[in-house]
């Protein structure tokens, strides 16, 4: 008898192993963490003008000065008054006797004329001013 003797035993064998394949890539839902804080300042310069005008306004005042002149003439007029007195009646030596002669007294006599004289002495005469009104 003649046996044959396989040799199968049946024991626990480590697998083949079959060079990898890749799949297709899946995506699970993203897991969201809280966000990290960042400040970044930016500073802008703006100009604002304040403007606040003036303005001067210059019086010029004219103070008007009224003078007024009175200029005035003068004059000195001389005058003479002259009268002519006849003191007695002038002698007739032919008709008079020489006990008469000298004594005879007639009294005073005025002949009936004056005579006037008028001299201009000292006449001064300065510009008159017209004052206009």
């Amino acid at each position: 008898m003649h046996r044959r003797m396989h040799h199968h035993h049946h024991h626990h064998h480590e697998p083949h192993c079959c060079p990898p394949q890749m799949c297709p890539t899946q995506f699970e839902q993203p897991h969201c963490c809280p966000p990290e804080e960042y400040v970044r300042t930016n500073y802008i310069h703006t100009v604002v003008p304040h403007v606040q005008p003036a303005h001067i306004t210059t019086v010029n005042k004219h103070i008007i000065d009224h003078q007024y002149h009175f200029p005035c003439t003068e004059c000195v007029v001389e005058e003479c008054c002259e009268t002519h007195t006849l003191c007695e009646m002038p002698p007739e030596p032919c008709h008079m006797s020489h006990h008469h002669m000298g004594h005879h007294h007639m009294g005073h006599h005025h002949m009936g004329h004056h005579h006037h004289h008028m001299d201009h002495h000292m006449c001064h005469h300065m510009g008159h001013h017209h004052m206009g009104y």
